[in-house]
């Protein structure tokens, strides 16, 4: 058993699995050996693109729009950017015996930016709403954990109950969360932003408010242009540890990551999301050091449509095998992508607890006659073709292409890619079940444990489960890994379910991501953590 302190225990147990992966930028200093003189009112500009959905915090499971909220809302928990331990915000301190029954008591003093208090209600209110299925919001599966989620968010039919009989609210400060079972690292997805507070003007107008937010994290919204950008600006009642530096920022879009790096090399854009694969070859002598290379938990795979024709027919996990082992990652990887990625072989990046090395195995090896031979006795691909759905806003070109000459050079099997102007189209296709084949299915962590790499996205009927894969044996394996004593033994267990997608092959794991990226001659103190994300609250602009 557990001692009191929950959020305590989790940190000793994961801080070691993130020290590989929550670094600085590429100079020991961690991008502040600038030194220059700062304007802490002044805010930046940083490469984005068009939220997919409005801006709710349980509506937004996508990179472009997760960071956005991630800036506006604070939760219980998060976790520290230089070691990626937990630690607590809102939360004084969460206490279970069991892993199954938790205490919250929150500190006083948080505020919305409308000036209304964070109370407990702010929470349950909040995660009530976001389970319900009427509400349709795309991660709600993240309550699931919760006693009552079944009746606010039934797989079938109306709810019969608004709110989950698990949640418990004792006073303002104090609210009780019973689980169905226990769940050894539920603190560490409290970090997660469905889990964030909302304030009492959200219910009058969900809809209105997911277009002009009011948060309580550490910047407040002040405009959304659509396909421009979207401008926040720092809270200057902010009462969480991570005070901002500036005076806000700038969500810019872009279209293309090459138009990014040249408005990054001209001083006219401030910070960097990713380098485009075309300036990867040469950005570290651009910059200097201002460039930033460092290990990231993260993922590209390509997953295939399993709901689309006969992707899912009995034998057709060895096509999908056999279109894995077609890939010549080590090429693709070394050339194209310059070696800023890594050949991946499993489906969890390495750093993140859990991580085991080798669970593709061979089905993640280039190996042509063998992907023939397996293409073969799957009964051949459905419909003599695939296709690869991807965004083209966001550098995947040169790759995919890469991928589809590999496929088709190493098996005759005609793959082409298909691309859509920007990243909210893409996910709009996923997200309607409309993808002819194969996509693009990139994951960066929620928090840094195998399960949310595994569980979150190929659980069935789990939020980001766009494949549509759904099985018993992988169910099983990860309910028996959630009721684990510890940390430790639950991501033991995931291994076992990670095996199964190796039988299965839901997706195609291709390689890890690095965070390659940089900064303008406008800022300093630019530091990106394990998620990918620029430490935003840190970045300083110079005076001028």
């Amino acid at each position: 058993m557990r001692g009191a302190s929950q959020a305590k225990w989790v940190v000793a147990a994961v801080a070691v699995a993130l020290a590989a992966t929550a670094c600085s930028s590429s100079d020991s200093s961690g991008g502040s050996s600038e030194g220059g003189a700062v304007n802490a009112a002044a805010s930046f500009s940083y490469q984005s693109g068009e939220p997919q959905r409005p801006l709710q915090p349980a509506n937004a499971n996508e990179n472009i729009g997760g960071r956005i909220v991630k800036v506006l809302f604070k939760g219980l928990v998060d976790y520290d950017p230089a070691t990626g331990a937990l630690r607590n915000q809102v939360a004084d301190k969460i206490e279970t015996t069991d892993a199954k029954n938790y205490t919250v008591t929150l500190k006083s003093g948080w505020t919305f930016h409308d000036g209304t208090p964070v109370t407990a209600a702010s929470f349950v209110k909040a995660w009530n709403w976001s389970a319900n299925t009427k509400n349709n919001q795309i991660n709600s599966s993240w309550f699931s954990d919760i006693v009552g989620y079944d009746a606010v968010h039934p797989e079938k039919g109306d709810p019969t109950a608004t709110e989950m009989s698990g949640l418990k609210i004792v006073d303002d400060t104090h609210f009780t969360i019973e689980l169905t079972s226990p769940v050894s690292y539920f603190t560490y997805k409290l970090g997660y932003t469905a889990f964030s507070p909302l304030p009492e003007g959200f219910f009058a107008d969900p809809a209105g408010f997911g277009q002009k937010p009011v948060g309580n994290g550490p910047y407040k919204f002040v405009s959304w242009e659509h396909n421009k950008a979207v401008t926040v600006q720092a809270y200057d009642k902010y009462t969480g540890s991570d005070k901002p530096k500036n005076g806000g920022i700038v969500f810019r879009n872009y279209s293309a990551g090459e138009a990014a790096y040249k408005d990054l090399m001209s001083d006219t854009l401030d910070v960097l999301d990713q380098v485009d694969s075309t300036d990867l070859p040469k950005y570290k002598d651009d910059l200097g050091k201002r460039a930033v290379d460092q290990a990231q938990g993260a993922i590209q795979n390509v997953g295939f449509a399993l709901y689309q024709g006969d992707w899912n027919a009995p034998g057709k996990e060895k096509v999908r095998q056999g279109i894995s082992m077609a890939i010549d990652r080590d090429t693709i990887t070394k050339t194209v992508l310059n070696g800023n990625r890594i050949p991946a072989d499993s489906w969890v990046a390495p750093g993140v607890m859990g991580y085991k090395a080798d669970t593709c195995g061979e089905f993640c090896k280039f190996n042509p006659e063998k992907a023939k031979q397996l293409i073969a006795e799957g009964g051949g691909v459905p419909g003599g073709k695939v296709t690869i759905l991807y965004n083209a806003d966001g550098s995947h070109k040169e790759w995919v292409d890469a991928v589809c000459n590999s496929i088709r050079q190493s098996t005759g099997v005609d793959c082409t890619g298909d691309p859509k102007p920007d990243f909210k189209t893409v996910r709009d296709v996923v997200t309607n079940k409309q993808v002819q084949s194969m996509m693009r299915t990139g994951w960066v962590q929620d928090y840094p444990l195998n399960a949310n790499f595994l569980r979150d996205v190929y659980g069935t009927g789990a939020s980001s489960n766009d494949n549509q894969y759904s099985s018993p044996e992988f169910d099983r394996l990860a309910k028996e890994a959630d009721a684990a004593t510890s940390v430790e033994k639950t991501a033991e267990l995931y291994q076992q379910a990670e095996a199964q997608l190796a039988k299965d092959m839901p997706s195609i794991p291709l390689w890890y991501y690095k965070t390659s990226s940089g900064y303008s001659k406008n800022v300093q103190n630019v530091k990106f953590d394990s998620f990918g994300d620029p430490v935003f609250t840190d970045v300083e602009v110079k005076k001028k």
